[in-house]
């Protein structure tokens, strides 16, 4: 078994729901057969969406890697990030953390491989698709990704920013409105990719065709660090 380190507070409820997610996963028959977890909770890192899209001039990157540091030295072996934004500073992480990261976006590409998916549709941050972090991974598995149109886009970032980070009832009308426009597009698979939108599934029926990608991380930590339930082999709803 091996020590999971997470760099926390990306946004905070998101966190709390993958630590859930990792332990709910886990093969264990005890307390003593769950995951070890140093887990780092740091909210006050500074908005990773407003950086990537000039909003912003704080850079996410240095406190993330000062995290990612003290992780490794508190005796973590593999890390993981709740939050797809963060991914788009892979490259800068992984040139700071002396651990390995798990990355989101590709283990979700390969899954979506594996599952013999072709046409995704994606709900994500500005900065996500702006970072073209999805597409490009997808779109080397020969994968296609259908994006939310304007409109519907700021129905994504409302779901964000104004329902789960300001801890406000989701509008699922609004999450109704782009999972159809997603899906006339010709998604078979509606891609949660964003972490606080993982907290829709969480607390609500959201039907077929979605596939969270925290669920995903959950999924790659358990299975690089412990031991996976074979009920969570097929996350796709």
């Amino acid at each position: 078994m091996r020590t999971l380190g997470v760099i926390g507070g990306l946004g905070p409820m998101a966190t709390a729901f993958f630590i859930q997610t990792v332990i709910e996963m886990t093969q264990a028959d005890t307390d003593q057969e769950h995951i070890e977890m140093i887990v780092y909770h740091c909210p006050s890192v500074p908005d990773r969406t407003s950086y990537i899209v000039g909003k912003s001039s704080e850079n996410p990157i240095k406190p993330m890697a000062v995290i990612g540091k003290r992780l490794a030295e508190a005796g973590a072996e593999v890390i993981a990030v709740p939050c797809v934004t963060a991914a788009c500073f892979y490259e800068q992480l992984s040139g700071k953390i002396p651990i390995p990261i798990i990355h989101i976006v590709d283990e979700t590409a390969q899954y979506l491989t594996e599952q013999k998916i072709h046409t995704v549709g994606l709900m994500a941050t500005d900065g996500t698709i702006q970072s073209r972090l999805f597409q490009e991974s997808l779109q080397k598995k020969g994968i296609k990704v259908i994006l939310p149109k304007k409109d519907a886009q700021k129905d994504v970032m409302h779901l964000i920013y104004r329902n789960v980070k300001a801890g406000k009832a989701i509008e699922m009308d609004r999450f109704e409105r782009v999972s159809a426009e997603l899906k006339s597009g010709g998604a078979q698979v509606i891609l949660l990719g964003c972490t606080e939108l993982s907290m829709i599934r969480k607390d609500r029926e959201i039907g077929t065709g979605y596939l969270d990608v925290m669920q995903v991380l959950a999924k790659c930590s358990v299975e690089k660090c412990g031991s996976l339930k074979e009920e969570y082999r097929n996350l796709i709803t």
